[in-house]
């Protein structure tokens, strides 16, 4: 359909015929919820973060972006959320939707966002504008009788009988830390609590949203949120016998075992926990007979929209120390193709032109060692910025050149895995 028109909705937009699109798109989605999704819409709207394809006046397809900031080695990266794409069943197939992204990418890459993440119904659309396969969000299930009583601090660590894990020691934990119920107004130390939790756990996937948004997630009665000084829980039931949290963060161990006996008091009523969590999550060395059950996992995928800027804004491990000839080719973000020099040291890093082909011009020689240097294409260089290793991206055909020693540096620089704990 070369003869859509795409352009930012406008406030006098019919926000019904979003709906409309969405559910014959997605599903129907419930009346009750129809208040809320165009209170969103109109929010995406006022903030020009709403793409919509017009055909003879009539909507018929659609994306919009979150602003949001992802922690990429306990340091936070802007970052466009990409959700609600979407196009009319009549109209698939026709490049519409490559037009649509292609609209907003240039959109987000225009607004200064050094990255994009969404998570994909389909692969092949975002796969072939630059976008990767780069961190999953991660589900736990524990049955509510584990949490009672977790395994007591080892004492070579310090930890004493005392401690939260011993018999008696988690209810008195909650009221140590000063664990309280968190309320719409407690959204700025909310986010930065969270911040803190990632940063001091060096995570890299995670986001964080403005104070508006988190207070309008903290206002939904059917979540119930714990707010610590430096943790944060909030969960919510799942009928009679179940219940998910969707986040447990602290950057504490008394703080995490704490929130985890929060939700060990639901265990008269709640079977089972279902957590949100990273791969790592230290649950699974705290519960004394290790029934944890990894649940679900669910890939997403990330955009480097400006290479230089995403380097620059993310984390590295301090001990890493590199100096790296890349070259990159992206089609679709000319900016990015070249050749670089990649320094890492000290926890930051840079990404700098390299002489000739860097920032869209040609390559014109090869590595100064006589070599070939290592050559990443946009997905690879996602990939390779969400820490998935060197091996498994030659052995996917995603990188090329180079030698094992920088690999080996560059697996050390970019360590994975990477996860979400949220749904967008």
């Amino acid at each position: 359909m070369s003869d859509a028109e795409i352009r930012p909705l406008r406030p006098d937009d019919d926000v019904d015929a979003q709906i409309d699109l969405g559910e014959r798109a997605f599903g129907a989605m419930p009346a009750a919820a129809r208040d809320d999704v165009r209170a969103a819409i109109a929010g995406h709207v006022r903030d020009g973060r709403y793409l919509g394809a017009f055909d003879g006046g009539g909507a018929v397809a659609s994306a919009l972006y979150h602003d949001m900031r992802q922690w990429w080695h306990g340091r936070p990266v802007p970052m466009a959320g990409v959700a609600s794409v979407k196009v009319a069943p009549e109209c698939r197939g026709r490049g519409l939707g490559r037009r649509l992204m292609t609209e907003l990418l240039d959109q987000i890459a225009e607004r200064g966002y050094p990255v994009s993440a969404l998570y994909p119904a389909t692969m092949a659309i975002y796969r072939s504008l630059g976008w990767e396969v780069a961190g999953s969000r991660y589900k736990i299930t524990v049955p509510s009788r584990e949490l009672r009583s977790l395994t007591e601090p080892d004492p070579a660590a310090g930890g004493s009988p005392g401690d939260p894990g011993s018999p008696g020691g988690l209810a008195a934990a909650v009221r140590a830390v000063g664990i309280r119920r968190a309320t719409p107004a407690d959204a700025a130390e909310v986010i930065d609590v969270l911040g803190k939790a990632h940063e001091s756990a060096r995570h890299s996937g995670p986001l964080t949203r403005d104070p508006g948004t988190m207070r309008r997630w903290l206002e939904d009665r059917d979540r119930y949120c714990y707010l610590a000084p430096d943790g944060f829980l909030a969960c919510w039931w799942n009928g009679p016998d179940e219940m998910h949290a969707e986040r447990i963060v602290a950057a504490s161990a008394v703080t995490y075992r704490a929130l985890w006996s929060v939700l060990a008091g639901q265990s008269s009523t709640a079977s089972v926990i279902r957590a949100k969590v990273a791969p790592d999550d230290p649950l699974r060395w705290l519960t004394r007979e290790g029934d944890v059950r990894a649940d679900h996992q669910w890939m997403w995928m990330l955009r480097v929209v400006d290479a230089p800027a995403a380097i620059a804004a993310r984390g590295f491990p301090s001990s890493v120390s590199l100096s790296v000839p890349l070259v990159v080719a992206d089609a679709a973000r000319p900016s990015n193709s070249g050749r670089w020099r990649l320094e890492v040291a000290g926890g930051k890093g840079a990404l700098a032109p390299d002489g000739d082909g860097a920032g869209g011009r040609p390559l014109t020689r090869s590595d100064g060692a006589g070599g070939r240097p290592l050559t990443l294409g946009a997905r690879g260089l996602a990939a390779l910025y969400g820490g998935v290793p060197l091996a498994t991206l030659r052995h996917a055909g995603l990188g090329a050149g180079g030698s094992p020693e920088t690999d080996a540096a560059l697996d050390a620089a970019f360590p994975g895995p990477a996860f979400t704990l949220d749904e967008f």
